[in-house]
């Protein structure tokens, strides 16, 4: 009997007792290919000694000091390292200790911004529907996972929300060549019906990732609702928890398409889940207005920690030292053709789709109507499932359609091997046509 309220009641889970490069091992001697990076997160792979060395290291110099007492040297230069690559001018770092914080934190930032430029009547946040932004009150009202959301909806409310860009089952006018005019519309209607003068921000991820499975949008999609937003004085936030750090084949999501947001979260891979760490970076326009009035009120125990700091500029040195950020595209463009050819005759698989690392799997009941699973068939949690027997771990996501619907997810290493890609591969197949 486990004293733990852990994050998975109805079955028990193994004891994870190794993990080196791709793969974890139980204590009863068992081997899992991580496929899905935990939940897309390890990008450099598991047991890099430079990284632990590094956490070592700023851990016996200064194991903890408060960020409004003191800064550390860590800190400074991390922020200097990341800052170029950044797709934004002048880029000023908020760290924080996960997404859901870097979220939050940029939230916030927004609401000081417009109010330090004496606009106090910004108020709203525009998100989309099937958005993830982290499970804090703040991050999940701005998100429109409606399965996440339900539990909480009397807390709930204050948000707005436009479609998400989800060219599977795009219905808007004018699709596949068209779309991206229609959702740029959409958000300027909505933004111009609420009142331009009262909309702080506007919230997406570059590539819808946990609740539309790499979800990628038209390629006029970001140039458009950017264009929408600047022109109405709304903040763009782009959400990098999930795309941030080369998973996508690029530094940030943002960078396939050269949007340039006012601020952006990160999380995830920025220490490769050797760390609990995450940030929201603003561009210089906004860090000068804030800092002009006065300040930012916001503020965590653990924000601008030297050690998730030394962890995550490890991190970086080794995305840009080994050029994993290319790897990520190059494995990620093999991964996906191999995929496409092994699953080509499946039944059920009625879509492929993603950039870099970041791949996702659309499960369906019809592939010629795209008719979904009833989520009561629980088809992802068995692909898991058959995933786990198969040695393999997948990432899942349920509910997208309706409150029907399958999605897997893969999100492994950079440094996968070749035979790794083989196996990701032979083993993803295996585990859908275990289901089939």
């Amino acid at each position: 009997m486990t004293h733990v309220f852990g994050r998975v009641l109805n079955r028990e889970l193994p004891v994870a007792v190794k993990s080196e490069g791709a793969w974890i091992e139980d204590a009863d001697g068992k081997s899992y290919l991580d496929a899905a990076g935990g939940a897309i997160v390890v990008n450099i792979g598991h047991g890099d000694e430079a990284v632990v060395a590094a956490m070592a290291d700023q851990v016996s110099r200064t194991s903890y000091v408060h960020g409004t007492m003191f800064t550390t040297e860590v800190l400074e230069s991390y922020a200097d390292e990341l800052a170029p690559l950044l797709p934004m001018a002048d880029a000023h770092i908020y760290p924080v200790s996960g997404g859901s914080e870097a979220v939050e934190s940029a939230l916030k930032l927004a609401r000081a911004y417009h109010l330090a430029r004496g606009e106090a009547s910004r108020t709203a946040v525009i998100g989309r529907w099937q958005a993830y932004h982290g499970n804090t009150l703040a991050a999940l009202d701005a998100g429109g996972k409606e399965p996440l959301r339900k539990p909480y909806e009397p807390w709930l409310g204050r948000f707005l929300h436009v479609s998400a860009a989800y060219e599977y089952r795009c219905e808007m006018p004018g699709h596949p060549d068209a779309c991206m005019r229609a959702y740029a519309d959409e958000l300027e209607r909505i933004i111009l019906e609420t009142g331009p003068d009262t909309v702080a921000a506007f919230i997406a991820e570059p590539i819808v990732g946990a609740t539309l499975a790499a979800a990628v949008p038209s390629d006029g999609y970001w140039p458009a609702v950017a264009e929408v937003c600047r022109r109405h004085g709304v903040l763009l936030i782009a959400d990098e928890v999930m795309t941030g750090f080369g998973r996508t084949g690029q530094w940030f999501g943002v960078d396939h398409w050269g949007a340039r947001p006012d601020i952006l979260t990160a999380g995830k891979g920025a220490t490769s889940g050797y760390y609990p760490f995450g940030l929201c970076a603003a561009s210089g326009p906004v860090f000068e207005a804030v800092r002009g009035a006065g300040g930012f009120v916001n503020g965590f125990t653990w924000s601008h920690n030297a050690t998730g700091a030394a962890v995550a500029r490890a991190v970086l040195r080794r995305l840009k030292g080994d050029g994993l950020v290319e790897a990520s595209r190059l494995k990620g463009e093999r991964l996906m053709k191999e995929l496409a050819g092994a699953l080509a005759d499946s039944p059920i698989v009625g879509d492929i789709r993603g950039r870099g690392l970041m791949i996702g799997i659309e499960l369906v009941a019809d592939r010629a109507t795209k008719a979904p699973f009833a989520r009561g068939e629980q088809v992802a949690e068995r692909v898991l499932a058959a995933g786990r027997e198969h040695g393999i771990l997948l990432y899942s996501s349920t509910g997208h359609v309706g409150g029907d619907g399958d999605l897997v997810m893969l999100g492994p290493p950079f440094t996968i091997t070749d035979d790794d890609v083989d196996a990701i591969v032979e083993r993803t197949a295996a585990a859908i046509r275990a289901v089939v």
